[in-house]
């Protein structure tokens, strides 16, 4: 091939040098005997190149070739012909070593040379000259079919040349044409290189008509929506063509436009980068001359061309559109008018359905904020420091108005509207002199009052006004932008939530900048986003796929918050940086629910265990956690809750710091400051540790302290000493959580507590005057009896002090402290229990453990091992016997001894507790009637037997009570009974299920919630109810209705859940429980959404069809043929049970709705192919 090749390039280059000789001598005769040998080596060539390609082309398929060259060495030691096998053996190799791609750059280059023969003088005829051309280029062509081939710049480029010089010397034009068209149309890979060829054509070689014909030939074809590989090649030819000529393409871009309308979507898309690559050259061509106005209108229309495109119905096409809007903020123009239309249609475009545009649309408003062209304040964009400013200059405008207006009206339009100084003298006088004689009176008044000076001050005030309407103009605009701004916060905010991972990303970035430029309402948004720390990242991807996706949301969650609030700022000493970044973590604490402090919790641990907060900032925190000065308390329990947080990765942040602990939190600081002792108290549980228990594991890490220790003794004298603020049963809370996580006997400890509270509630005292200042301040100053007892009152009315016969005087608030601690013992005895529990397992365990090890050491030795396996077996169960039988002894102490046991002081308050809970109107404090309502709900989940005896006395609290808190307890607290005993509870479903229609939205929401754990993990069984979870998908309240979705799309996972209890949604259409036809229509149409399975539409059909029969009301007939009409009827067997039931309904179809109905159901089912026919 070598050889060949070298033969044929060798000869057509002789010959072409003799060729060019004989036409500059301008020999006829000499230069046209040429013809023929010309004409035959083109063949030849083109001939090689196809033949080039063969050979590769089966060397490339065919995949034993080295082992048939392996053989072809083997029979070279013949003895025939030794000297000419060697001699092929070399030849081989060569043949090895050529390849036709290292050849064709030199083929290229000489047919340029070729090409750059006046072919005209050799041959007469156009067909005989242009056989010729086509013949010589026919080879470019060729390779350029070739993807492989086209990478390579240096063959890319002769290619070029070859194209280029067919056309501008031998008029190929519509030859190169209609090639290039056949490129686009069949050979995908040659779209931007044809772009860039016509490029090339157009600047260096000065012939842009191809292009032009091109795109008229592109602009008059027809895409179909079903063909994507053709659009595509010439979606992509526009774009590079686009950004390589922009002014060629704007030429035909009248034409071009037709595309916008293509059923084609990768067109569009074209035709949106086409556009907003005109822009860019407008933008960078047209500042300072003459057609910048013709220009400005172009750019204008032209955006007006694009926004128009946010209505695409692709979604595709608005990506695209929102990624060129994009690129467009990086102009210099800043065109602000069409920034501010941008900006809405990017807020707009967040509310789309497709996840990619939301994403893009986040994206473009990050880019408009860090573009933006109101630099004023230093690039912030507070909206009361613009509004203040704004009214500043439009104080200042009225000054001037009203100062030029003083001297003369007339005069100073002129001014303003005049830019030509030099104009201005000559155009006044002749105004004076028409106004003199049209008013003379007033002409005599201007002349003595305006004089030469003041005409010049006139002008001066004139352009000062002129500056201060552009400034107004200015501010009006920026104000535009930061409102518009402010009212994506919502939406923006909506995308924290989505499923997908980039456009949560995005929408972090957005705040992130919204908060740089000082945004007031980014702030809700970088709060609320604090909730992502919970999102867990894909941590098995590999690096493909991270360069892909972007970081992790969770990582990247944690670098916003690092770089707002973490990180060092430039230009600060040391000493301030440790100072500004322990302010920002105190300040993370300051008005946050127990949600957010939950999921700062979780971000501190993570940065604490990476080892991201400094030693120092962690000194600071200290510092102002025992500071002697009287600082705010909010900076003092802020410091305490990061320590306690921080504590969770690294337990040496508190362990080193306890005696601080104790002195500032549980001393005096602490005493005065019950919220700040109750941080301290969760701060003090972290020296446990954080280490989770693993499901199944009998290890415990958890660190226990002997009840002498100091801690202990701090506790005790901070819960007994005297309060009556409601933040007490906080803080004692978190007393006795902190004494069962850190005593080795927290028994011992409550029961002291117990009865020290037991015996200062029930203390016979003289009774106070109604002024004491030590009156419960968190009680309600209506309650005449707020702080009584019948049987030990302190304010009781004078009727009830007369029918007192024991005159016992007590305290409400006290008895409310005991009744509290009480409980809250009884549930964590419980926790106790448990862990004791799991350590005598362990115990037990080790002791098995140790007995194995010499039956193992026996079953090594032995030979035969069914013995040993025998014994493993019959250890394993007696192992298991002894796990059931501790269960079994810790669940009958629960059961029998905690609340019915002889020595058990937790039951002398079960009877007490019934009693003021059974007697509302005896015992009538708020806080007492919670506390013991409180107690109730604990006691129930401790024993069965009490629960069983007991429980519809707290149906009958939840059903009268009128505190909406009591309620919502109640709620909660039959949630937990429904985990320890799941039948009780189930048996009484009903009851639970009232919560969803009470008054308050708490009380709604917690039923909700209760339920929605319930039933999706199977403790109570769904019975009739669903239709009332079905109400609350239209509840006015937006988080109710959410967690209703939420339910059903969970419910809906579970096999057939939602489908068998459907039927039941029929009481929301008449009934007690009804709903107005509106909301029934939009919560069924929510809920038929699951309903996805044939064979469930089919039995629907038919049990919608049988409830025609049953049903005489009209409304119930409309709500019903609303439902059939939300099924999909897609098989025969549903149109067979509609048809079937025709006898049930056919008297009902006289109501207009129901036969609107009906007609829909037709149409559905005709317009599939296998009902067409009906």
């Amino acid at each position: 091939m070598s050889k060949l090749l070298d033969s044929i390039s060798s000869g057509l280059l002789a010959e072409l040098e003799a060729t060019m000789r004989d036409v500059e001598l301008g020999d006829q005769q000499s230069y046209m005997a040429h013809k023929t040998p010309l004409e035959l080596y083109a063949f030849l060539l083109q001939w090689f190149v196809t033949a080039a390609e063969k050979v590769k082309a089966t060397e490339d398929g065919d995949a034993p070739p080295p082992a048939a060259a392996t053989k072809g060495r083997r029979g070279r030691g013949g003895k025939a012909g030794a000297g000419r096998g060697a001699g092929r053996g070399a030849a081989s190799k060569k043949n090895e070593a050529w390849t036709w791609q290292d050849q064709i750059p030199a083929t290229l280059g000489l047919i340029v040379k070729v090409l750059r023969l006046q072919t005209q003088r050799i041959w007469t005829t156009t067909a005989e000259r242009e056989d010729f051309i086509k013949t010589i280029t026919r080879p470019a062509y060729h390779v350029a079919e070739n993807e492989q081939y086209m990478k390579k710049s240096d063959i890319k480029l002769w290619v070029y040349k070859v194209i280029c010089l067919s056309v501008k010397h031998h008029g190929q034009s519509f030859a190169v044409h209609i090639n290039i068209i056949q490129f686009l149309t069949f050979f995908e890979h040659l779209s931007e290189p044809m772009a860039e060829c016509l490029t090339v054509l157009a600047g260096e070689y000065d012939h842009a008509q191809v292009g032009d014909e091109i795109l008229r030939d592109i602009a008059g074809k027809t895409f179909n929506a079903q063909d994507s590989k053709g659009p595509r090649a010439f979606a992509r030819f526009l774009v590079k063509f686009a950004e390589l000529a922009p002014r060629a393409i704007l030429k035909q871009l009248s034409l071009l436009l037709d595309q916008l309308d293509s059923e084609s979507y990768p067109m569009r898309q074209a035709l949106v980068e086409v556009i907003g690559s005109i822009i860019t050259e407008l933008s960078n061509t047209s500042t300072d001359n003459d057609n910048s106005k013709t220009a400005q209108k172009q750019i204008s229309g032209l955006f007006d061309l694009l926004l128009e495109r946010t209505l695409d119905i692709s979604s595709y096409v608005r990506t695209k559109l929102l990624q060129v809007l994009a690129k467009m903020c990086d102009l210099k123009p800043k065109f602000p008018k069409q920034r501010l239309a941008i900006t809405g249609a990017a807020i707009a475009a967040l509310a789309d359905k497709g996840a990619t545009v939301r994403k893009t649309a986040a994206a473009l408003l990050v880019k408009l904020l860090e573009t933006h062209p109101y630099r004023t304040h230093g690039g912030m964009l507070q909206l009361d420091v613009w509004q203040a400013e704004y009214q500043d200059v439009c104080k200042e405008l009225e000054k001037i108005e009203g100062k030029i207006g003083n001297a003369d009206e007339d005069d100073a339009k002129m001014a303003v509207d005049d830019d030509d100084e030099n104009a201005t003298p000559k155009k006044k006088p002749k105004k004076k002199k028409k106004h003199s004689k049209l008013k003379p009176r007033k002409s005599q008044l201007n002349v003595a009052a305006v004089t030469e000076e003041q005409a010049v001050l006139a002008g001066l005030e004139g352009q000062e006004l002129q500056l201060m309407n552009l400034r107004k103009k200015y501010f009006v605009e920026g104000l535009a932008f930061i409102r518009q701004i402010e009212s994506a916060m919502e939406p923006m905010g909506l995308l924290l939530g989505s499923k997908n991972k980039l456009e949560v990303a995005e929408a972090i970035e957005f705040f992130k900048v919204a908060h740089d430029y000082e945004f007031e309402s980014a702030k809700v948004g970088i709060r609320k986003m604090l909730h992502l720390i919970w999102v867990k990242d894909n941590n098995n991807s590999g690096p493909a796929e991270e360069a892909k996706e972007g970081k992790g949301v969770r990582q990247k969650l944690l670098d916003c918050y690092r770089g707002l609030y973490f990180e060092a700022i430039e230009g600060l000493q040391p000493k301030e940086q440790v100072s500004r970044i322990a302010k920002n973590l105190v300040e993370r604490t300051y008005e946050t629910t127990l949600a957010e402090l939950t999921s700062l919790e979780e971000m501190m641990r993570i940065m604490s265990e990476e080892e991201q907060i400094h030693q120092d900032v962690i000194s600071k925190l200290w510092q102002i956690y025992s500071s002697k000065q009287n600082i705010p308390s909010q900076q003092r329990r802020g410091a305490i809750i990061i320590l306690g947080m921080l504590a969770l990765g690294r337990r040496s942040v508190l362990s080193d710091r306890v005696d601080t602990l104790l002195k500032v939190g549980l001393g005096s600081l602490g005493k005065a400051d019950l919220t700040l002792a109750r941080y301290t108290c969760v701060a003090l549980q972290r020296l446990n540790g954080s280490a989770k228990k693993v499901k199944g594991s009998l290890l415990d890490k958890t660190m226990r302290i002997e009840m002498t220790n100091p801690i202990f003794r701090k506790l005790q004298d901070a819960v007994n000493h005297p309060c009556r603020s409601r933040e007490w049963f906080g803080f004692a809370e978190q007393v006795i959580n902190t004494v069962y996580a850190l005593g080795e006997h927290p028994d011992v400890f409550c029961n002291e507590l117990i009865k020290k509270f037991t015996i200062k509630a029930f203390t016979p005292r003289a009774p106070k005057p109604a002024t004491d200042p030590d009156a419960m301040a968190e009680d309600h100053p209506g309650d005449v009896t707020q702080n009584s007892l019948e049987t030990a009152t302190q304010d009781s009315t004078p009727g009830t002090q007369q029918g007192d016969k024991e005159k016992d005087v007590g305290d409400a608030f006290e008895l409310s402290q005991l009744l509290f601690i009480v409980g809250h013992v009884a549930i964590k005895q419980i926790v106790f229990l448990e862990l004791v529990e799991r350590e005598w397992k362990r115990q037990k365990d080790e002791k098995q453990a140790g007995r194995c090890l010499i039956p193992e050491k026996l079953a090594a030795k032995a030979k035969g091992t069914d013995k040993a396996s025998k014994d493993g077996e019959e250890l394993d169960q007696v192992a298991g016997n002894a796990e059931d039988e501790i269960g079994d002894r810790v669940a009958g102490v629960r059961e029998t001894e905690m609340l019915y046991g002889t020595d058990s002081l937790l039951a002398m308050y079960g009877p007490m507790v019934v009693h003021i809970c059974g007697s509302p109107h005896k015992f009538k404090s708020p806080t007492l009637r919670a506390a013991a309502t409180l107690l109730f709900s604990k006691f129930l989940c401790v024993s069965s037997q009490f629960c069983d005896q007991n429980h519809r006395l707290l149906f009958k609290i939840l059903e009268t009570s009128k505190d909406a808190n009591i309620r919502s307890n109640i709620v909660i607290a039959l949630g937990d009974v429904a985990v320890s005993f799941s039948n009780i509870i189930d048996e009484n479903s009903n009851e639970l299920y009232k919560g969803l229609s009470d008054g308050s939205i708490i009380v709604k929401k917690n039923t909700l919630m209760v339920l929605t754990h319930l039933i999706l993990n199977g403790m109570i069984k769904v019975k009739g109810q669903l239709g009332e979870m079905a109400k609350c998908v239209e509840d006015e309240d937006a988080r109710i209705a959410d967690l209703a979705k939420l339910f059903f799309s969970e419910l809906s996972t579970k096999e057939n859940a939602i489908y068998n209890n459907l039927p039941d949604g029929n009481h929301l259409s008449t009934g007690d429980h009804a709903v107005d036809e509106k909301t029934f229509r939009s919560t069924l149409q929510y809920i038929f959404t699951f309903i996805e399975k044939e064979k469930q539409a089919e039995n629907i059909v038919e049990k919608l069809c049988q409830r025609f029969r049953l049903s005489e009301d009209p409304r119930q007939w409309r709500d019903i043929a609303f439902c059939l009409s939300l099924l999909p009827f897609k098989s025969e067997r549903s149109v067979k049970k509609l048809i079937e039931g025709f006898q049930f309904y056919r008297d009902k179809l006289h109501e207009p709705q129901v036969y609107e109905k009906f007609t829909e159901i037709l149409a559905k089912v005709r317009s599939f192919e296998q009902f067409s026919g009906l």
